[in-house]
């Protein structure tokens, strides 16, 4: 077999900066003449990684340009070491693995390549670089001329002298690495575009690679990790806040982000190469979408609610979905106690009549909230929060939920629905979008209901029926009410607000905002992404809301297999076999099902015979199987 050698370039590519520049931050710094002396190294660098300038020239005019000493050295690899390229730091297996074929081939210097370079176990025979000439004060005078690669086209001439035998893979930024190829001296070259991205160089590459990791796995090399990131594409719907954005494009996903929602047909086109979902409520993930995103592998729900997603469907595609059962609790709580209270001091009449220039000052149908009794239907998250701050208003809270939940505080738990409608000044609703609660508040239940309510919906528009409650409001029967959630919603800003409640004077409208505060959303954008992340690093499923949870240690010195199958009889016994006669020594094992699948995690030692990976995708109810290292 023929031997690989891997030619990869220093400045800008193992590093994520140019050398020479930082060292004239260094030299000058608080000089008069550093910023343009440093504006000048710049431009003077582009041209010859642009390749318009020899690079003879430049790598002189630059030098000269300095102004440094050797001492000036020290700081500047001490800087360097900070900023080595994330997918070399990531990638140290490589390097290991290939250090006999790994040559560093730059048109820097030694005095600085070198400390950076070994730490990652490049050898110092396999480092190709210029040297610094000092005068007896050790200031930086020049450099070693008979160098080649002080020299125009000194890549080319110094691979020709070291005429090496096999394939030659060229790594790099610029211009000069480039030439390797023109000269035939290299199988392909790579354009790195992790750190800066120059389009004359890329067009004449044989590959744009954004990082090492794409690199290593086109050419299935030895790697740290199993799948190269930047290929995994996320698409963000309806406003999500920009964090959530920031947090994957840090972890090097790829990510779209749109402002609003989309309807079925929209989804099911924008999906199609989409391997994380985030949404809010008002995109419908339907069985029909989840089935035209063949290459989905997460589900982030930027809310409370999932009942805008087929879970079953979900789960059926081996897909988990995560959501953010508490980040915005706060906020509906919050809106819930300044909309009651407005409500009760009859405020929105007020505010109509100060709009049309009437002074109604009266305390007619205007009421404290201290003493009142408020009832929560539905006691989750947010109903055993506001009821907590309720009570500490000298509200008397009820609640009632179809499930037994422990009070709080000294909240009143109602045996039916019917209870807590006939005894309560207050109604909110905090139940979830499910299909029987569905028109749960109706004309039978508003008869149940005292004269003078207060009624508030900040759950789903589909629990009440809104017929019965324009018919309330009309007659009196409900002295006010505050809606935030409504059956059809816009799916933007852009489209308009139609409801048969608008022209209700005793009505608070507010757009489903119950949880859009900046800091509902700063939470929702960090927990959210940071749980669809930690299943794709780690398999960790802890906190979905859809499949079976299971929290996993984390991945040390092994590979981890992760098979998810139609929970049906004997898989397990299937894989193990599998990797018995494959001879794969198993570090650990974890299995959780539910009705629907199975999930399996197996970590074993890297040494395993590659068979293995397909006889396990091969087992008969495989649904997804993915390898992390």
């Amino acid at each position: 077999m023929a031997n690989k050698y891997f030619i990869i370039d220093f400045d800008s590519t193992f590093t994520k900066v140019e050398a020479l520049d930082e060292l004239c931050k260094i030299s000058l710094k608080g000089k008069p003449q550093c910023d343009s002396h440093l504006q000048q190294i710049e431009e003077i660098t582009l041209q010859a990684m642009a390749g318009s300038l020899s690079f003879a020239e430049a790598l002189e005019r630059r030098v000269a340009l300095l102004e440094a000493k050797k001492q000036d050295l020290t700081p500047l690899i001490e800087a360097l070491s900070q900023r080595v390229s994330e997918s070399f730091r990531r990638n140290q297996d490589f390097f290991a693995h290939y250090a006999d074929t790994i040559l560093i081939v730059s048109s820097g210097f030694r005095e600085f390549i070198s400390p950076i370079v070994k730490p990652y176990g490049v050898r110092e025979e396999n480092i190709y670089a210029n040297t610094f000439l000092y005068d007896e004060q050790d200031n930086i005078i020049g450099f070693d001329k008979n160098n080649v690669l002080s020299q125009d086209n000194g890549k080319v001439q110094l691979l020709k002298s070291l005429a090496l035998q096999g394939d030659v893979h060229v790594i790099g930024d610029g211009y000069t690495d480039y030439q390797i190829r023109e000269a035939g001296l290299a199988n392909k070259f790579y354009a790195f575009t992790e750190n800066i991205k120059r389009d004359n160089v890329v067009q004449q590459a044989d590959y744009e690679i954004p990082n090492l990791d794409e690199f290593l796995y086109v050419n299935d090399l030895k790697r740290n990790i199993s799948y190269p990131k930047h290929r995994i594409k996320v698409l963000l719907l309806e406003n999500i806040h920009p964090n959530a954005q920031a947090y994957f494009e840090q972890e090097g996903y790829k990510v779209e982000l749109l402002k609003h929602g989309l309807d079925e047909d929209e989804l099911c086109e924008a999906i199609k190469d989409v391997s994380i979902l985030g949404i809010r409520s008002k995109t419908q993930l339907t069985a029909r979408a989840v089935a035209s995103a063949q290459r989905l592998i997460g589900v982030g729900a930027f809310c409370i609610g999932t009942n805008q997603i087929d879970l079953q469907a979900a789960l059926e595609r081996g897909v988990p979905v995560f959501n953010a059962p508490y980040s915005n609790t706060r906020s509906v709580v919050e809106l819930a106690i300044a909309e009651m209270i407005m409500l009760l001091r009859n405020i929105p009449r007020s505010l109509r009549n100060m709009d049309k220039g009437k002074w109604d000052k009266s305390a007619a149908q205007s009421y404290e909230i201290r003493g009142k009794k408020l009832g929560i239907i539905g006691y989750g998250n947010i109903g055993a929060q506001l009821s907590v701050v309720a009570e500490s208003l000298g509200i008397d809270v009820y609640y009632y939920d179809i499930v037994d939940k422990l009070a709080m505080g000294n909240a009143t738990a109602c045996t039916s629905l019917e209870e807590l409608l006939r005894t309560v000044d207050i109604v909110s609703l905090h139940v979830d979008g499910r299909v029987e609660n569905e028109c749960l508040i109706g004309a039978k239940e508003f008869d149940l209901m005292k004269e003078g309510v207060v009624f508030m919906n900040l759950a789903r528009g589909s629990v009440v029926d809104i017929e019965a409650l324009v018919s309330n409001l009309n007659s009196g029967k409900i002295l006010g009410a505050a809606v935030d959630v409504y059956p059809e919603e816009p799916k933007s800003n852009d489209e308009p607000f139609i409801s048969a409640l608008k022209a209700i004077p005793n009505v608070i409208h507010t757009p489903h905002i119950g949880g859009s505060t900046q800091e509902a959303q700063y939470n929702i954008a960090e927990f959210v992404p940071k749980k669809i992340v930690e299943y794709i690093n780690s398999g960790t499923t802890f906190g979905s809301v859809n499949f079976p949870e299971i929290q996993l240690p984390k991945l040390q010195n092994a590979h981890r297999l992760i098979h998810i199958h139609r929970n049906v009889p004997g898989i397990l016994a299937q894989i193990n076999q599998i990797l018995a006669e494959s001879q794969a020594n198993i570090v650990g094992q974890y299995l959780k099902t539910n009705e629907t699948v199975g999930y399996v995690i197996t970590d074993v030692d890297k040494q395993y015979s590659k068979h293995l990976i397909e006889k396990l995708k091969s087992i008969e109810h495989t649904m997804r199987f993915r390898v992390l290292y």
